[in-house]
């Protein structure tokens, strides 16, 4: 079964993609961190952002991989742990940028293809629905109110740095991801839509895993 989860940043897709995997035993991707993990590569050895060509080649080349430990889901850049790494706000604006090109989403859709096709697989991005896994069993799309979002980066980032700045790169990022010409997020045809704004994690959690269920059940009825 492929379970995806889309929709806008900090909307809380992220842990509630991970906490689903992990109650169901299916397989996490996150197909977001992958994104960020090239535009990480790009940003440390100085590469030029639009240079589309060699950013492109280096979606391709690059080993990425996922591994859970100790109730955290890892991901490894060529061999090295870079989790904690990704989640600077300049990654974010990088990887927000390089997903607008089509070289760097054809490779990385392909690498979560491949890791899909190894079994039951949670995935969860901005264009898992529409367009990785167009097919998927069950679909969500979660979304919050822009200030909610906010708060709850500024606590992810340690209460440190500008709130007001923070929200306005959400806003950024929204109209970013919208708007691209390759892939735009929106949401999946026959997608559940969820409004994260007052749930807690634990709820999000609760809301995907009864769409599975239910997803379930009808799948196994209509096998009779």
């Amino acid at each position: 079964m492929i379970v995806t989860i889309d929709g806008t940043s900090a909307s809380g897709k992220s842990t509630t993609a991970i906490k689903v995997a992990k109650r169901l035993g299916f397989v996490y991707i996150d197909t977001g961190a992958m994104y960020r993990a090239v535009a990480f590569y790009c940003v440390e050895k100085n590469i030029k952002l639009n240079d589309k060509e060699k950013v492109g080649k280096i979606s391709n080349e690059v080993d990425i991989k996922f591994i859970f430990k100790n109730e955290v889901n890892h991901i490894y850049l060529n061999g090295r742990d870079i989790t904690e790494l990704i989640r600077a706000e300049e990654v974010g604006r990088a990887a927000s940028l390089i997903a607008t090109y089509k070289t760097v989403r054809i490779n990385l859709v392909k690498k979560q293809r491949e890791m899909g096709n190894k079994g039951d697989v949670v995935c969860e991005g901005r264009d898992i629905g529409t367009v990785v896994f167009k097919n998927a069993d069950v679909k969500i799309y979660m979304d919050a109110d822009t200030k909610e979002r906010a708060r709850r980066r500024y606590t992810e980032l340690g209460k440190e740095g500008d709130f007001n700045m923070i929200m306005e790169a959400i806003r950024e990022r929204d109209e970013q991801d919208k708007t691209r010409k390759e892939s735009p997020l929106k949401v999946p045809d026959g997608a559940v839509i969820i409004d994260t704004t007052s749930l807690s994690i634990k709820e999000e959690v609760e809301r995907v895993i009864e769409v599975v269920k239910t997803r379930k059940k009808k799948i196994k009825e209509s096998n009779r």
